[in-house]
């Protein structure tokens, strides 16, 4: 049987896959990329956009009822309003999950009622609230005055550059075959170099704020592989230095080669590398981000 933890541990994944695409992918769009080529892109991922949408509102829904029942250790205060109720006006989790449901909804209304031109300037400002409010509830809740802040500030940071580089890598991806299009090739190597250039700062604010993340929660490096919270950061880091250098490669070994047809088509593969690499990196910390990052 699926325990309430396992099933809050899924919820995660997919909210935070979701919002970091939202976030990344329009940001991208809105600011890097050519008008004329940022249309044609975010039309093309308007089914996928739609299903992100609904990954957050799911995830959001469920995701008060399944602390309820991790609470309780019980599936049956899922289902239990009263139970419900205290864990939203009585803790931080409640807070935490009130932040992500207005979060939700500004990301909705955003989705439906902005005018087509300022599509992913709305998006993009929606999906930024929203990934700032994943501070509220992480393990910034555990240091209180200064320190609390500090850590949620340095939180909102990291994931907000972590979102900015993974979730452009799906656009980037469809962008990649416009280069050999002889009218919207120009716009797509200008907008791949920019991708390419921002995301050097990007991965410098990654790496840094998720060393100053990694030292405000246990004081050090994770090394105790007792701790599963530590074995399973451990294994986070290895992953997101794997994107590093490829993304370290991809800038420059192949960019520099996308007038070729096989630079292009190598970076293609390694732009999908890069996204299932992601997709790892968000697994392990929707996992590690439910258990105690030191031995009790």
């Amino acid at each position: 049987m699926i325990t309430p933890e396992t099933a809050y541990i899924g919820c995660r994944f997919f909210f935070d896959i979701a919002a970091l695409y939202l976030w990344g992918s329009s940001a991208y769009l809105w600011l890097l990329v050519p008008a004329s080529l940022s249309g044609n892109i975010w039309a093309r991922q308007y089914w996928l956009r739609a299903v992100a949408v609904a990954c957050v509102i799911a995830a959001t829904v469920l995701a008060l009822p399944l602390r309820s029942a991790i609470l309780s250790e019980d599936w049956a205060h899922a289902f239990d309003v009263d139970a419900i109720r205290d864990v939203l006006s009585g803790t931080t989790i409640g807070t935490a999950w009130m932040w992500q449901a207005a979060g939700t909804a500004a990301l909705f209304l955003a989705y439906l009622a902005a005018p087509t031109r300022l599509r992913a300037a709305t998006m993009t400002i929606a999906a930024g609230f929203l990934l700032a409010g994943l501070a509220a509830g992480g393990h910034a809740a555990m240091n209180t005055g200064w320190l609390r802040a500090l850590h949620r500030g340095n939180d909102i940071i990291h994931v907000l550059a972590g979102g900015a580089w993974c979730g452009a890598l799906i656009p980037v991806a469809l962008i990649l075959p416009q280069l050999s299009d002889r009218r919207a090739g120009r716009d797509a190597t200008r907008a791949l170099v920019r991708f390419s250039t921002a995301g050097h700062v990007a991965v410098g604010v990654v790496l840094i704020s998720g060393v100053a993340n990694m030292f405000l929660i246990i004081g050090g490096f994770p090394l105790d592989w007792s701790v599963a919270y530590q074995l399973l950061l451990s294994l986070k880091i290895l992953l997101v230095l794997s994107m590093t250098g490829l993304a370290i490669f991809n800038r420059y070994v192949l960019v520099p080669k996308l007038s070729r047809s096989h630079g292009a088509a190598a970076l293609r593969i390694g732009t999908m590398v890069e996204i299932v690499l992601a997709f790892a990196v968000v697994g392990l910390v929707a996992w590690f981000g439910t258990l105690e990052p030191v031995a009790m």
